[in-house]
C-alpha cells in the first residue's frame, strides 16, 4: 500500500504546476489549502455515510477519493508519505499498530501517566482521554 500512496504522491507533485483548466490537482493547488481541506472533509463524510449505509462498493470509491485529497493536502503542507509512515511506526512501538496515540504522549521512550506541564505540552490544545463505552460525550 505504501508504494501506491508513494506513486500517488509523486503524481500529485508532478501535476501541481500543470494547467488548472485541465488538471484537478493543479486547480486544487491554485485554490489553496483551505479548498484542499474542504474537499478532504467532503470525501471523509461521503466515506462515513456510505459505510453507515452498508455500501461497501461506494466506500471503496470514496476512500480512493479521500486518499487522493489527503495526498494533495500532504503535498501542499510539505508532508511526505514516509513522514506519516515514520509516525505510524513510532505509534506502533508505543501502543501497537491499531491504537491512536493520546495527545499527551510525546516520546517513544516514555508514556506519561499524568498530563505534561503546559510548557512541555507546547501550543497544542490538550484533550482529556475518555472511555466511550455506553456514555454520551459532552464537548468542552
Amino acid at each position: 500500500m505504501s508504494d501506491s500512496l508513494e506513486r500517488l504522491y509523486q503524481a500529485v507533485i508532478a501535476a501541481k504546476d500543470l494547467d488548472p483548466a485541465t488538471s484537478r490537482t493543479a486547480r486544487l493547488f491554485q485554490r489553496g489549502p483551505s479548498k484542499m481541506a474542504k474537499k478532504l472533509a467532503e470525501e471523509a463524510i461521503e466515506v462515513v455515510i456510505d459505510a453507515v449505509n452498508g455500501k461497501s462498493d461506494a466506500v471503496v470509491r470514496e476512500s480512493a477519493d479521500l486518499l487522493y485529497n489527503l495526498t494533495v493536502l500532504w503535498a501542499s503542507a510539505g508532508v511526505k508519505p514516509e513522514d506519516v509512515w515514520r509516525e505510524m511506526e513510532r505509534r506502533e512501538d508505543l501502543l501497537g499498530i491499531a491504537e491512536k496515540l493520546p495527545k499527551a504522549v510525546k516520546s517513544p521512550k516514555t508514556a506519561p501517566t499524568k498530563p505534561l506541564p503546559k510548557a512541555a505540552a507546547g501550543p497544542a490544545v490538550r484533550r482529556r482521554i475518555v472511555a466511550l463505552e455506553g456514555r454520551s460525550l459532552r464537548k468542552r
